[in-house]
C-alpha cells in the first residue's frame, strides 16, 4: 500500500489525494468521523482520538499518525481499549506513520492518519 503525506492538509493513497483524516482498515480507505470526538475539544484544545469513534479494531496493531507535527491527542480511552481488545497500539507522527504502513501487507493495514497539526 503506498501511503505519502503531501503536505499540511493532505494525504495520498494508492495514488488518490484525500484532504481530510482518514482510517485504513484492511486496505479500504475511508473518512475518519471525527464527530464522537468533539466533545472533548475544548479539554486538548484539538479534536482527540477517542474510542467512540468508528476505529479500525479490525487486526493485531493499530497505527495512529499524529499529525505533520505530532500534536494529535489520543484519550487515554483507545490505549484502554486496545489493551483490552490485545491489539499493539503505534502512535506516531503521520509521515512515519505512512512509512511504517507502507511496509505492512495491505491487508494487515488498521490505521488512523491525521493530516493536519
Amino acid at each position: 500500500m503506498d501511503v505519502r503525506l503531501l503536505r499540511f492538509g493532505a494525504i495520498e493513497v494508492d495514488g488518490r489525494e484525500y484532504e481530510h483524516d482518514i482510517v485504513i482498515e484492511g486496505g479500504r480507505v475511508r473518512k475518519r468521523k471525527k464527530k464522537p470526538s468533539k466533545p472533548y475539544r475544548n479539554e486538548f484544545g484539538h479534536t482527540p482520538v477517542s474510542a467512540a469513534e468508528e476505529l479500525p479494531w479490525g487486526g493485531s496493531r493499530l497505527i495512529i499518525g499524529t499529525g505533520v507535527h505530532g500534536s494529535l491527542p489520543i484519550m487515554p480511552d483507545v490505549t484502554d481499549e486496545a489493551g483490552r481488545r490485545g491489539v499493539e497500539l503505534t502512535a506516531i507522527p503521520t509521515k512515519d506513520a505512512c512509512r511504517l504502513i507502507t511496509s505492512v501487507d495491505r491487508r494487515e493495514v488498521h490505521a488512523v492518519l491525521h493530516v493536519t497539526c
